[in-house]
């Protein structure tokens, strides 16, 4: 194997180990933060009641809470509690092996998973061939990961947490700052002012002509990262290939007959495939300003 063929393979088996990170961050970090809020609610009911009351609930009510983070507890079957082995936690080729089960109940392993690390790898090598090995790879396979991950978790529970979008923005304008992500410091600020304006605007414009809420704030900081990242000359294409992509999933899911009762879809999965097709390709043509 040459040397050229082994830096392609470890790049995509990098993609792999890291989409397989990203699919514990997607499933691990919403119910971390719903736990968190969990016991901020808890916190303010114990707060309102008496001291006796309060000594009373807590010994009853409050049994010791086991760690539950990105790191603990260790991969398992969310089904049975089966603990994984490493050979169970080979990305693509366990849930191959598998045949899609688990080992010990036998209940179905979602397809997502090697999906994720399949998407990450390629995302990664792609990333490779544009940019080479360095600094810019870096940062590039970065900001595509936690979009993959933003996609993701959006999709699923319609949150865009601040614990990612928050530090892409920031991460996005340091990038800037030093020249690695192509823009200027100057078109990366106005990016993120201007992206999180548009969709605030819009969520404000929508509300007042129906009453009803749009879509969440976590949208606004996402596209504000995206055009931190970006700049502000492509978030035009942003926004038209979100929009599209996102009337395209509202069809096919009405379609499939799946769309939720409330008639809602998430739009961060749209915000993050374009933006990683604008890191990817480019700007939609004539859409530049």
């Amino acid at each position: 194997m040459s040397a050229d063929t082994m830096v392609w393979a470890g790049v995509a088996l990098l993609g792999l180990v890291i989409g397989s990170f990203l699919n514990v961050v997607i499933y691990r970090l919403p119910r971390m933060l719903e736990a968190q809020w969990a016991a901020a609610m808890t916190e303010e009911t114990y707060a309102s009641l008496t001291a006796e009351a309060t000594h009373q609930a807590s010994e009853s009510q409050q049994p010791a809470a086991k760690a539950f983070n990105l790191a603990t507890p260790g991969s398992h079957c969310p089904h049975c509690g089966h603990g994984l082995s490493w050979a169970e936690n080979i990305p693509v080729l366990s849930y191959v092996g598998l045949k899609g089960r688990c080992r010990q109940c036998h209940a179905p392993i979602g397809w997502r998973y090697p999906a994720i690390e399949l998407v990450t790898a390629a995302l990664f090598v792609w990333i490779f061939y544009q940019n080479g090995l360095g600094p810019s790879f870096l940062i590039w396979a970065g900001f595509a990961a936690a979009l993959v991950a933003l996609a993701a978790i959006d999709a699923d529970t319609r949150l865009l947490p601040d614990a990612i979008t928050q530090p892409l923005v920031w991460s996005g304008l340091l990038a800037a700052s030093v020249g690695l992500s192509g823009v200027s410091l100057t078109t990366s600020l106005w990016g993120a002012v201007a992206g999180y304006l548009f969709l605030w605007s819009v969520y404000w414009l929508f509300k007042l002509l129906t009453g009803k809420e749009g879509m969440g704030h976590g949208d606004f900081k996402l596209l504000a990262a995206l055009g931190a990242w970006l700049g502000w000359p492509a978030l035009l294409s942003l926004v038209l290939i979100a929009s599209l992509t996102g009337v395209a999933g509202g069809l096919w899911l009405r379609v499939r007959q799946r769309m939720p009762e409330d008639g809602y879809i998430s739009f961060g999965p749209f915000l993050a495939l374009a933006g990683l097709w604008v890191m990817a390709f480019g700007h939609l043509p004539g859409l530049a300003f």
